[in-house]
């Protein structure tokens, strides 16, 4: 049982993505980035194509989106799929690892909708906190 333990452990630890060294921390860092996270919660309702794509998550350009298509794709994420048709036509959608991860990251930006009065008021409060005193 102590073995098991140890093999568990050893092997969280291989994956410390709180340590600099991580060789998942830049795949974190391209899934969770704002874009990654919006585009991979519209693919949530089905494939899309790049046009779909490009308006469903206002305000990406397309370079942006076909840079974090790549980024999705290259970590297992997503899937591209061109129809053998003229012009070929290009879907996008989740492989069953980004399905996983597609819950998470919906969940979160439900949490944000659920919670932006309060974000929004803290951000005020804040604010108002950080002005200087006004001279008399």
């Amino acid at each position: 049982m102590e073995t098991q333990h140890v093999a568990t452990a050893a092997r969280l630890l291989a994956h410390d993505t709180f340590d600099n060294r991580c060789v998942l921390r830049p795949i974190m860092d391209q899934t969770t980035s704002r874009w990654a996270t919006l585009i991979v919660s519209a693919l949530v309702a089905g494939p899309h194509r790049f046009a779909q794509l490009h308006q469903r998550v206002g305000g990406v350009s397309q370079k942006m989106l076909s840079q974090n298509l790549k980024a999705l794709a290259r970590a297992g994420l997503v899937d591209r799929h061109v129809a053998p048709t003229t012009p070929p036509q290009v879907t996008y959608d989740l492989t069953e690892l980004g399905v996983g991860l597609a819950g998470p990251l919906t969940e979160l930006i439900q949490w944000f909708g659920r919670h932006g009065d309060e974000l929004l008021a803290a951000q005020e409060r804040y604010d108002r906190r950080q002005e200087p005193p006004h001279a008399s």
